[in-house]
């Protein structure tokens, strides 16, 4: 779902349960507004979503690349250089889905569960400063440099 996160849940909860839903959400204050939950740093956007899709196994896939790029910035397993992306979930499952998807698609994955985690890939984090080049030995470095930033 390439939906941006509303305070108001207008989500179709029913149509969903059951299923695996991949959110490529990124927070952005300029386009969502502020939500203080997300700002103190009590949660984050996929954890909000995965309460608003109670029934659904809530993961966040493919945030941190362009779509032209899904297609044309992919590379074979094994080879050098070859590009990562995160994933969060609470849902082991989910993210053994998406590492298929990114794998199919020619990417590596860097599993950054649980979704409590996946503000170290927001915007503003080196994960995300180095969006769209990092191989996985990077962004799980990009990932562990993350410090969590707190809006008041």
């Amino acid at each position: 779902m390439a939906v941006p996160l509303k305070l108001v849940n207008d989500m179709p909860v029913d149509e969903l349960a059951g299923k695996i839903v991949l959110d490529t959400n990124n927070y952005m204050i300029w386009r969502d507004g502020h939500f203080a939950a997300v700002d103190s740093g009590e949660k984050t956007v996929y954890q909000l979503r995965q309460e608003q899709l109670p029934r659904s196994r809530v993961v966040q896939a493919f945030s941190h690349i362009q779509s032209h790029r899904i297609t044309t910035a992919g590379a074979p397993a094994g080879t050098r250089g070859r590009l990562a992306l995160p994933t969060s979930s609470d849902h082991p499952e989910a993210v053994e889905l998406v590492t298929r998807l990114f794998d199919e698609f020619g990417f590596d994955t860097v599993d950054n569960s649980p979704l409590s985690e996946a503000w170290r890939s927001a915007p503003g984090q080196p994960a995300w400063d180095a969006l769209q080049y990092q191989t996985r030995a990077e962004l799980i470095a990009n990932l562990a440099r993350a410090r969590r930033i707190i809006r008041t």
